[in-house]
């Protein structure tokens, strides 16, 4: 019997490891997170899969097989609103990268390991209030007769047309999503010692090449996890499109609304939902792959 054979034979199954996970001591105490992620995760999308391959503008489940949701997703220019919402999302994730970087050090340098806390109180707190009451606060900043148009008109000025247009679309997910993105990546950048830095400028080395080769590979992991929560929860945003874009731009999500509410399409909704999932995750997985962790930790 040749090794890669006796590999196969010792390797444990899925099912046995699952046994052994569930009969460990730890495996019995996470049981309630288990069941949670069960009923609160797994199961609605297995509903919603359930729901994308029904008959179109049916109203049951796993009674009927019919790919005519998903074709019809290839008709018309419904791919423009996937490609708008993918768009944004990586706009939004390019543009908060360069903003949210130096206001984390300067945060961290301030406060040092207590610059976590910091971000907490400076932009958790907002988030009390609602989303969509702050973007109708931007509406009011910008709109005809506004906050904004009222200050220039006192210097015999105007306030720029902006309000419900694509642009407007992307400063709204920018304004939303900047705590998804700052708070990792103050939390990656307090894991980098103040002495390595020190020691390193003592070498000789210069700012730029300490930055690229001490302070941007230690930090890399708040950045890879503030990027990715970022394009995973701005792909999917509807409240920007929706009050401040004037939905100028058709996303994924407004579709899906559409298809649930309106159009009352449940599996067509379904199939606009399940191909946003498979995107996202089918992108977030490759960059990953392309993305050597070992290399960027300094690991060999």
């Amino acid at each position: 019997m040749s090794d890669k054979n006796a590999e196969k034979i010792a390797k444990p199954s899925l099912i046995a490891r699952i046994q052994d996970l569930i009969a460990s001591k730890g495996g019995r105490c996470a049981m309630p997170v288990y069941i949670l992620m069960l009923l609160g995760f797994i199961a609605p999308l297995a509903m919603v899969a359930g729901f994308s391959v029904a008959e179109p503008k049916s109203f049951t489940a796993f009674t009927s097989f019919s790919l005519a949701n998903f074709a019809a997703l290839f008709e018309g220019s419904v791919w423009k609103s996937f490609a708008w919402s993918i768009g944004l999302a990586a706009f939004t994730t390019a543009i908060l990268v360069p903003i949210c970087y130096p206001v984390a050090v300067g945060m961290v340098r301030v406060f040092g390991r207590m610059g976590s806390l910091a971000v907490s109180v400076l932009s958790v707190f907002p988030m009390f209030v609602s989303e969509n009451v702050r973007l109708y606060g931007w509406i009011l900043f910008f709109t005809k007769k506004g906050i904004l148009d009222g200050t220039l008109a006192l210097l015999n000025g105007q306030g720029p047309d902006v309000l419900y247009t694509p642009g407007m679309t992307a400063f709204g997910m920018v304004y939303t999503y900047l705590p998804y993105m700052l708070f990792p990546i103050v939390l990656g950048v307090a894991l980098v010692p103040p002495d390595l830095i020190t020691a390193a400028r003592d070498l000789g080395a210069s700012r730029f090449r300490t930055w690229r080769e001490i302070e941007l590979p230690l930090a890399m992991p708040g950045v890879l996890i503030g990027m990715l929560l970022t394009f995973v929860l701005s792909a999917g945003a509807v409240a920007e499109s929706k009050i401040v874009g004037g939905e100028s731009v058709m996303v994924v999500t407004n579709e899906v609304n559409v298809a649930f509410s309106y159009s009352q399409n449940w599996p067509m909704g379904a199939a606009f939902a399940v191909t946003l999932t498979f995107i996202i995750g089918a992108l977030t997985i490759y960059a990953f792959r392309k993305i050597d962790l070992d290399k960027i930790l300094g690991r060999a």
